[in-house]
């Protein structure tokens, strides 16, 4: 297993993130490889180091890439150094510096695995909640969203996808925003089995400025200015 996260100047929330990981990834049975890589992406701050001194694999991009780019970039290194498994029994799990996983989170992902499921979309609850009406259309927007297969959403801070199925339709692309919705229609596309866990959970920031364009921080933001 590889867990990805991208950082841009997360000082502040990435050591949550790192400590929630390391209790998930303990959860595990002992026999399973687990890697985690922090992309720290363009930081102007302490994420690197901190990253480092969590015991985490960090790469350092100074260059001006996307989003898509960014978690390309990690999933790359860690699936290299991972690629003395078999891909079919690879899990690469993405989440974000500014999200905290639950206790079985990693357990969830990995039971889905082998159930047969070759992508897996958790859900995301905000830590704090928003001002004014915006909380209220923030969870329509979830119920709307839920269709047969389950609750509908796809966030880059709670998705595992299998290693064989990420490397046949071309992993994260080089976009500036949706990538992991990108990423999962290919999948869909592909007719590889995906699953929508609500079993598999995190709590992620609701900051209205975010590191991405038009990602969750946009949408939040736009729910506030119409409360």
């Amino acid at each position: 297993m590889g867990v990805l996260v991208p950082a841009r100047d997360e000082e502040n929330d990435l050591p949550a993130c790192l400590r929630a990981l390391a209790v998930a990834l303990r959860e595990l049975p002992p026999e399973l490889e687990r890697r985690v890589c922090v992309v720290a992406d363009r930081c102007r701050d302490d994420t690197a180091e901190l990253a480092r001194g969590a015991g985490a694999e960090v790469l350092v991009n100074a260059r001006d890439l996307t989003i898509g780019a960014v978690r390309a970039l990690g999933a790359r290194h860690l699936l290299r150094g991972l690629d003395h498994h078999a891909s079919a029994r690879t899990v690469l799990l993405s989440t974000d510096a500014d999200t905290v996983v639950d206790r079985d989170w990693a357990v969830r992902h990995v039971r889905r695995a082998d159930a047969g499921w070759d992508a897996v979309a958790g859900t995301a609850k905000l830590k704090t909640t928003l001002a004014a009406n915006a909380q209220p259309r923030y969870e329509a927007l979830l119920a709307n969203t839920r269709i047969p297969e389950g609750h509908g959403n796809v966030y880059g801070a709670n998705l595992s996808i299998r290693a064989s199925a990420y490397h046949a339709v071309g992993g994260f692309l080089p976009i500036r925003t949706a990538e992991d919705h990108d990423l999962w229609r290919r999948l869909a596309h592909a007719g590889f089995r995906l699953a929508y866990a609500e079993e598999a959970k995190v709590m992620t920031s609701a900051r209205l400025t975010g590191r991405a364009p038009d990602g969750l921080s946009t949408l939040l933001r736009a729910l506030v200015r119409a409360s």
